[in-house]
Order: C-alpha cells, then sequence, then structure tokens
C-alpha cells in the first residue's frame, strides 16, 4: 500500500507543466504552438527567454529529485525508485494536460541523480559533451540516456538498470519525430528560436 502512495505521489508531483506555467505567467504564449510544441526546457528557449529555460530545466528536473528523495527519506530506497519512475512518467503523460507532456529529459536527469549522484552525474557529463559537440538538444538527450542503463547496472545492480532502461525506453519513443530529423539533417540546433 505505502509503495503505491508514492507512486501516485511521484506521478501528480511529475505532472506539474512548469514549462507551461512559466510561459503563461511571463507572457511567452502557449509552447504547444511554439517551435517542437513540447512543454519542456529546450522548447521554452526557443522563445529566446533563457532565464524562462533554465527556470523550466531546475523544476522539471526537481520534480524527479524531490519524488526520489521524499521517498527515500519515509520509506526507504525502493519507494524511491518507483516514486520516481511515476514523477518522470507523470511528465511524460500529465493528466492535466490529457496525458500530452513534455519528452523527459530533465526530469530523468534530476530523477537520476537524486537516485545516485555518480549515475546522474555521468548522465549529465555525457548530454554535456554531446551537446558541445553536436549543438543538438535532442541527440545529446539520446546519447546520454543510452548510457544510463549500463552505468546504474554497473554501479547500483539490476534494479537500477531496469528503472532507467524503462524510462530511457520511454524516451526513445518520445523522440520518435527528433530521431528522424537527425537522421535527415534537419533538427534544430540549441538556441534556435521555433
Amino acid at each position: 500500500m505505502s509503495l503505491i502512495l508514492w507512486i501516485i505521489i511521484g506521478y501528480l508531483l511529475g505532472a506539474i507543466p512548469f514549462g507551461m506555467v512559466i510561459a503563461r505567467a511571463l507572457g511567452l504564449g502557449d509552447l504547444r504552438q511554439i517551435g517542437s510544441g513540447n512543454i519542456g526546457a529546450t522548447n521554452v528557449l526557443r522563445t529566446g527567454n533563457k532565464p524562462a529555460a533554465l527556470a523550466t530545466l531546475l523544476l522539471d528536473s526537481g520534480k524527479g529529485a524531490i519524488a526520489v528523495l521524499l521517498a527515500r527519506w519515509l520509506a526507504g530506497p525502493e519507494a524511491a525508485m518507483l516514486a520516481g519512475a511515476a514523477a518522470f512518467l507523470g511528465h511524460l503523460y500529465p493528466v492535466w494536460l490529457g496525458f500530452k507532456g513534455g519528452k523527459g529529459v530533465a526530469t530523468f536527469l534530476g530523477t537520476v541523480i537524486a537516485l545516485d549522484w555518480r549515475l546522474g552525474l555521468a548522465a549529465c557529463a555525457v548530454w554535456l559533451v554531446t551537446a558541445l559537440i553536436g549543438r543538438i538538444s535532442s541527440l545529446s538527450a539520446l546519447v546520454a540516456a543510452a548510457v544510463t542503463p549500463v552505468l546504474g547496472l554497473w554501479l547500483d545492480g539490476p534494479r537500477m538498470g531496469a528503472v532507467t532502461g524503462f524510462m530511457v525506453v520511454l524516451i526513445y519513443i518520445r523522440h520518435r519525430a527528433n530521431i528522424r530529423r537527425i537522421m535527415s539533417g534537419t533538427e534544430p540546433k540549441i538556441g534556435k528560436k521555433g
């Protein structure tokens, strides 16, 4: 029963659409009508408002981290993994937006950092290096995500590998259109307005 409760709490935390809230509060428009139509930090950046994009990044990653840390503190490591995965699902499929949410990269990173800071920092480092080389946010996210379950399995064992692997599969599903654009050379560069 406790684990089910933490899944619900994690989902509801993850379902808060911070990008939408920030964009509306600052008069940046409806993110679903801008750029990629995504509600995350990369699309907020396409409005040209870097502080808003940074705030979205921090809040979207923070909701995954908070879900993990609260669950670990109050219910233990198993609850923490489930709450983190549920927060990630909440971001991808928020009830408040008709289950049409973001692509989950920031929430994934925040969740992973809270589950194991070593794994999270490794994923962030891979994202950063790939972004500096390729200047494509989605490619950086896909590369960083791909290495995470392997490192998670090595650092923390099968449960971490399974939880991160589950999230990575969903990241790749949510990035199908990005993958097609990367392959065709039409994926927008970081900082390009949409």
